[in-house]
């Protein structure tokens, strides 16, 4: 089985490129936090990816570098030769399927913020606005709630 999921930011604006039979693609790369070493330091992967058609049309109109996605696809591999003569070799995620974990507008105004934008949350708690609002208090739950 060769299936793939990740959850990243974009590390640059995608571009929308065309075949030469003209199909619409573009490469990506998916900016992705790994699993925690030893000393709880994340080692980021930078994961190329490529997509097609309205798929490609879409992520070019509505994301931005940083933008949140989740990608589903499939491992892909491939080969070419360099103009010194020198072959290389490819490994992208095929995108089957990306989703756009924010709106275009979150997207932009994380962007574009500066870190005077951000206003400490406000002290007045409307539970009937948030029902699950954090009012400070300790909650404490016996083991044996759980059996």
């Amino acid at each position: 089985m060769n299936k793939v999921l990740l959850v990243g930011r974009l590390t640059a604006k995608p571009e929308l490129r065309y075949t030469n039979s003209n199909i619409p693609y573009t490469r990506f790369s998916v900016a992705v936090d790994g699993v925690p070493n030893a000393n709880g330091e994340r080692r980021t992967d930078f994961i190329n990816t490529v997509a097609w058609r309205k798929q490609a049309e879409n992520i070019c109109q509505y994301l931005n570098k940083g933008s949140l996605v989740s990608v589903e696809g499939r491992i892909q591999t491939g080969s070419y030769t360099d103009k010194d003569g020198n072959k290389r070799y490819t490994t992208d995620v095929a995108a089957d399927n990306v989703r756009f974990l924010e709106s275009k507008a979150q997207s932009e105004s994380r962007v574009n913020a500066t870190p005077y934008d951000f206003q400490q949350p406000s002290n007045d708690i409307n539970v009937d606005n948030d029902p699950f609002a954090d009012f400070g208090d300790s909650v404490s739950i016996d083991d044996n709630f759980l059996d």
